[in-house]
């Protein structure tokens, strides 16, 4: 089975003027979720095997709170990530096909973008799932995606297995 994690990177401060995009960083509360949502992830048994991370600081900060829990991953930060598109990610994921559970961290509107022409294309293992990716992709969001087939990427291969929220898991975790 290959597994296909897309996140986009967690709450960061505000954009205005003079401040730069690229540089810009993520709030405590931000650097909280991140961290909550790696181990989320891995306590659903879904540790990547890579991690390919925008070069942009607020998405390097959420990888960095993410791998503080994943064990045995490899971490590549790529420029291309910045912001890219549907094309951008598709060109990224299938050059990097071989990896058993991927994990991209990146920028919307291309991870929310990206997941929804998954979800097109293969579907769902849970419908609850499928409503809550089509509806936005937060910061912080990660959405799994699970093929059986060990080939080629091919959309209609992934089936969507589950969207993580931060917020969903802030309540859980504070005994709200």
């Amino acid at each position: 089975m290959r597994r296909l994690i897309l996140m986009r990177h967690a709450k960061t401060e505000a954009w205005s003027e003079g401040i730069d995009d690229f540089g810009r960083a993520l709030v405590e509360r931000g650097f909280t979720d991140a961290l909550r949502m790696g181990q989320e992830i891995v306590a659903r048994g879904w540790s990547p095997d890579l991690i390919l991370v925008s070069s942009a600081r607020r998405a390097r900060e959420t990888c960095a709170e993410v791998a503080k829990v994943v064990e045995d991953e490899r971490v590549r930060p790529m420029e291309s990530l910045y912001l890219s598109g549907f094309r951008g990610i598709v060109d990224v994921v299938s050059k990097n096909e071989a990896t058993d559970t991927l994990m991209l961290v990146g920028h919307n509107p291309g991870m929310h973008d990206f997941s929804l022409s998954i979800l097109k294309e293969g579907g769902s293992l849970d419908h609850h799932a499928s409503l809550r990716l089509s509806e936005k992709f937060p910061t912080g969001c990660a959405a799994l995606f699970a093929a059986e087939d060990d080939g080629p990427f091919v959309f209609a291969h992934f089936k969507l297995f589950d969207v993580i929220r931060p917020k969903d898991l802030r309540g859980r975790d504070e005994g709200e």
